[in-house]
């Protein structure tokens, strides 16, 4: 509080400064268990493809896991706020597939940057298909 108060009268700028970098360290951010029961289990082989795609129990699973997982960066419900890529606006079908089950698995790292972390070994590929399938169930269409 001492720091605070210190900063406040040194300079309302320097105060604002404090209160956005400690809004943004937010450190390390532990992946959320995603409950898959009632799903399909796939094996240890991924798929090319959403298996779960129109699948009400997958979507109901993926908008949680979505929420839980993914919203810090990408939105709540998937609607961007503009620090990552709105995902509703995936491709569909196989070829969306492809460009989700990459990043996801992956992640996307740019000059030593990381975008977005690798969740592969700490989702299951069947949480990742089902948030994939709910993210088609909320797609925009163009």
């Amino acid at each position: 509080m001492k720091r605070l108060l210190a900063l406040a009268a040194a300079s309302p700028f320097a105060l604002f400064g404090y209160f956005a970098a400690t809004a943004h360290a937010h450190g390390d951010v532990t992946p959320q268990a995603v409950d898959v029961a009632g799903l399909k289990v796939l094996g240890a082989g991924w798929s090319k493809s959403n298996p779960y795609r129109k699948n009400a129990r997958a979507e109901q699973i993926g908008a949680s896991a979505f929420n839980q997982n993914c919203a810090r960066c990408h939105g709540l419900g998937a609607v961007s706020g503009g620090i990552a890529p709105d995902l509703r606006y995936l491709p569909t079908g196989d070829e969306g597939d492809e460009i989700y089950l990459g990043r996801v698995r992956h992640g996307a790292t740019r000059d030593g940057r990381v975008y977005m972390p690798p969740f592969e070994g700490m989702l299951s590929q069947e949480a990742m298909w089902a948030i994939r399938a709910w993210l088609e169930s909320v797609r925009v269409v163009d």
